[in-house]
């Protein structure tokens, strides 16, 4: 054999032998922070928080659940003590059924641990319950020049406050059920374009028909929740869709996601009011 020949087959075995090694990341999964998830409106209801545990990276299992903590709201005015759902077990703490936020109050959420996590025994955050514009109406269009087999529009007609900076985020419900229910699928906007003027028509969401499970059908009831929230919820938001993670987190969010929650905690508790309107999807 060719001797230039016989160096170039040992030159490329010893390339291959050197993509295949095998390649061990030391990643510090030693630091383990408290994940907070919650949210409150002006409607009466019964709100839950949950309390989880960031997990290691390579985890594939649901991220373990504070449990046995002493959980708190607190307005200025008025405490609430949450009560966790299954005791010792859950990890999620609820408030009574008839607990609705009243507009114009800062919330206060205060977790105290049973065991410490990261050195910290409590934690806290706040937010701003703010007052939510009234959505005059909701409708639906489909668009059949729109993709493989047409999409279907979700349009927003409402009056937007004059003379201040307002941060919304939407939710849509079909047929009772929320049809948001991932972070991906809530609609988040500044009023940039349309402040203090009537909002006609603008479209919040694309359903993609092409998608049988989650696409609109005539006589489908449509409810649209537009909710007023702060400029931090609205950024928090915007960075957990950017980061490709869910609410909730089951691994734990990326660092760089700014929260609310003090002492290395990480998550979000919301304060937010919202205002609704409804339809039937008609061809």
């Amino acid at each position: 054999m060719n001797k230039k020949l016989l160096y170039l087959f040992i030159f490329l075995a010893i390339i291959i032998a050197a993509c295949t090694e095998k390649i061990n990341l030391n990643l510090d999964e030693s630091y383990t922070r408290l994940v907070v998830e919650g949210f409150i409106r002006n409607d009466s209801q019964a709100y839950i928080v949950t309390l989880t545990k960031t997990s290691d990276y390579f985890a594939n299992a649901p991220s373990p659940r504070v449990v046995n903590a002493i959980v708190t709201l607190s307005d200025g005015s008025n405490n609430v003590t949450l009560t966790e759902t299954e005791p010792g077990y859950s990890g999620v703490y609820e408030t009574g059924k008839d607990f609705a936020g009243i507009i114009g109050r800062d919330y206060k959420l205060n977790v105290q641990l049973s065991e410490a996590i990261a050195g910290k025994l409590e934690y806290s955050a706040s937010c701003k319950l703010l007052r939510v514009t009234k959505l005059d109406s909701v409708k639906t269009i489909f668009k059949p020049d729109m993709g493989k087999d047409g999409f279907w529009q979700v349009k927003l007609y409402a009056q937007d406050p004059p003379g201040q900076k307002n941060y919304y985020m939407l939710n849509l419900y079909r047929n009772g059920r929320l049809w948001s229910d991932t972070i991906n699928k809530v609609a988040v906007s500044d009023n940039q374009f349309f402040e203090g003027n009537y909002i006609n028509g603008i479209d919040v969401f694309y359903i993609n028909n092409s998608r049988k499970y989650e696409t609109l059908n005539v006589g489908d009831s449509i409810m649209l929740e537009l909710s007023a929230i702060t400029k931090e919820y609205f950024d928090f938001i915007n960075q957990v869709k950017q980061s490709g993670f869910n609410i909730p987190f089951f691994s734990g969010p990326p660092a760089n996601v700014v929260g609310n929650v003090d002492n290395g905690g990480v998550g979000f508790f919301a304060a937010y009011s919202s205002s609704y309107a409804t339809t039937i999807v008609r061809k």
